[in-house]
């Protein structure tokens, strides 16, 4: 249906999320009509009925969809996360990671929108922590070096664009295994008499991705307005947490039992290799004003997992 120019003012200004069928996608999508914009969102497999379905990797068909909906914005939110499907299905991954990312940098560009793409703490080693925007990468894994690439494709194809590294996310999720913290849920069920082991040597930042969201909305809104706004911009919860620490936090919040839950400190042998300690050194943001104080992960972690706890009606004693 076409609008008249005076309605199209009167909605707000347009931004389109890839990957919105995603946990960081859905969090984006959600707070960006929150704040009066018009929001697309695409996915692929999980698309429909929400979202728009897109083929990333079909550089016509993005075409096509920038061209259609000419957004002021574009979140790319969209990537394989996961490293070990990664390390198992590169060419795949790699598709999305690096060349889906290039074509829709140079469809952004094309069209005159502010883009954001979304990258990760794993381009470092974690060696040396905690990392600047300026700090030299090093990714020890696939999944590392196809963000890298696919930041270096972002600001080759769209030099004004903005990089939002973040580290594990967590959330609003439709199932506990869509993040790799909520879905420590499970051996926290699993109470027991046989011990669980519990990957305790990774530093790790546990993000709500509402926060990140938000961020996303303030630096959209900053860069629509001032140029300057472009480049690398890190963003991370402050509580460091290895899987251990954070199962057992997870188990105090719900107050169920966590000694059967086993600290291991050491990597297991074949594994894919991850960095120590990634923190994020998030001061260009602070700086700016666009940063958020992000939310406690004790907090956090019950409104998220409550719906998957055996009795719903707990939500009610804790929150009423």
């Amino acid at each position: 249906m076409r609008r008249s120019q005076d309605e199209v003012l009167a909605q707000g200004p347009k931004v389109l999320v890839t990957g919105a069928t995603g946990l960081l996608g859905r969090a984006v999508c959600r707070e960006f009509q929150s704040h009066g914009w018009v929001v697309t969102g695409t996915g692929f497999r999980r698309a429909r009925p929400r979202f728009l379905r897109c083929d990333l990797t079909d550089e016509d068909a993005v075409r096509r969809l920038l061209q259609e909906y000419k957004p002021d914005v574009v979140i790319h939110c969209a990537a394989e996360r996961r490293p070990d499907v990664m390390e198992r299905n590169s060419d795949a991954a790699v598709g999305l990671n690096v060349h889906a990312t290039s074509t829709v940098s140079k469809e952004a560009a094309a069209c005159g929108a502010v883009l954001i793409y979304i990258s990760t703490d794993y381009v470092f080693d974690g060696r040396n922590p905690p990392y600047g925007e300026d700090d030299s990468p090093n990714p020890l894994n696939l999944y590392g070096r196809s963000k890298l690439e696919g930041e270096r494709e972002t600001l080759r194809h769209c030099p004004g664009a903005v990089i939002l590294r973040v580290p594990v996310l967590f959330g609003e999720v439709e199932s506990v295994m869509e993040s790799a913290v909520t879905s420590l849920w499970q051996k926290i069920q699993e109470a027991t008499e046989e011990s669980c082991p519990m990957e305790h040597f990774m530093q790790r930042f546990p993000t709500d991705a509402r926060d990140v969201a938000t961020v996303c909305r303030k630096l959209a809104e900053r860069a629509r307005q001032d140029p300057s706004i472009r480049g690398i911009f890190h963003f991370s919860g402050k509580e460091q947490m290895t899987k251990y620490e954070m199962a057992v936090a997870m188990a105090q919040a719900f107050n169920l039992p966590s000694n059967h839950l086993i600290p291991l400190t050491e990597q297991p042998a074949g594994s894919t290799p991850r960095p120590i300690n990634s923190q994020l050194n998030c001061s260009r943001l602070e700086l700016l004003n666009l940063s958020v104080e992000p939310r406690a992960f004790s907090t956090s972690i019950v409104e998220c997992l409550w719906p998957f706890t055996a009795d719903k009606r707990w939500r009610q004693t804790v929150f009423h």
